[in-house]
């Protein structure tokens, strides 16, 4: 493991949680080669000495390992399986990490290439949102190759507080699922029970502070709530990925025969805050919106 202490590391997709994740490998002396559609979300990581690439082709040749978080399933084929996707260009022996929450059959398929073409390939989507990627404290979910996992651990340790291997490919993004489905529970809690509160009289933060010192306690209540009541809907994680989210949960249930009504429920309503009333931008929180 101590070979990896300085490596060339390529990161694509620089958003919310990319550009803090990318920050922190750079902070911990690692070179950085960075890819992002929208140019000017790199310019933070320019400056704190990473280099601009052109495309994932051209991150690839220059990095050992190469991390990606982007979006959606589709916008993840794109990255590695397009014209100037990064497996045009990554090296023999070369590690990609995907921390895209996607599909697990996805991970399957990047896992499956990589081997027949002498990579390794690590599915490892996080949770933690923006505040887990700014301060270092994410938690990671990975699936893939144990080898190539525990050559991984040092550079997960810079940018989480906890990471598991799970199994085979695909496994880590599984286990996202499972996260992403006790989420929407808390999500639509914590909303329900504000509007509850506000309805009743109740002072808020009184609230706040009373029953995160009780059995209601949940990260996203202590973390978005005082978000809410300053109306602050800026997304730590966007709305629109978190449908996205929950549809695959919901299709991978379906295949394994399981009616996950609450979790279908969830989706409805932020099918409601996204689709129908256009707020696919907002954090999570924005679920609040919907009610008004």
């Amino acid at each position: 493991m101590e070979r990896m202490t300085k490596l060339k590391i390529g990161f694509i997709g620089t958003g919310v949680m990319g550009a803090a994740i990318a920050g922190h490998l750079i902070e911990a002396g690692h070179k950085l080669t960075v890819y992002n559609r929208t140019k000017s979300k790199t310019d933070k990581l320019v400056a704190a000495g990473a280099t601009w690439a052109d495309t994932p082709t051209e991150v690839a040749k220059k990095s050992d390992v190469v991390f990606t978080m982007v979006g959606f399933p589709t916008d993840v084929e794109e990255v590695y399986f397009g014209n100037k996707g990064l497996f045009k260009g990554l090296k023999t022996e070369g590690i990609t990490i995907d921390m895209t929450t996607s599909r697990p059959s996805l991970a399957v398929k990047i896992a499956d290439y990589a081997k027949r073409h002498n990579f390794h390939a690590v599915d490892a989507p996080v949770s933690g949102g923006d505040i887990g990627a700014q301060n270092a404290t994410l938690t990671i979910m990975a699936g893939g190759e144990e080898e190539t996992y525990n050559k991984l651990l040092p550079l997960f340790k810079v940018i989480s507080k906890a990471t598991n291997l799970f199994g085979a490919a695909g496994s880590g993004q599984h286990a996202k699922m499972a996260n992403q489905i006790m989420i929407a529970g808390t999500m639509t809690g914590l909303t329900e029970m504000l509007l509850y509160a506000q309805h009743a009289g109740l002072d808020e933060q009184k609230i706040l502070e009373t029953l995160s010192a009780g059995g209601a306690n949940n990260w996203s209540m202590t973390n978005y709530v005082p978000r809410i009541l300053k109306n602050d809907f800026t997304p730590g994680f966007f709305s629109r990925h978190f449908l996205k989210d929950l549809r695959i949960a919901l299709e991978e249930a379906d295949k394994m025969g399981l009616d996950l009504k609450a979790t279908a429920e969830a989706k409805r309503l932020y099918e409601v805050m996204v689709d129908v009333k256009g707020l696919g931008n907002q954090g999570t929180q924005g679920l609040i919106n919907i009610y008004k």
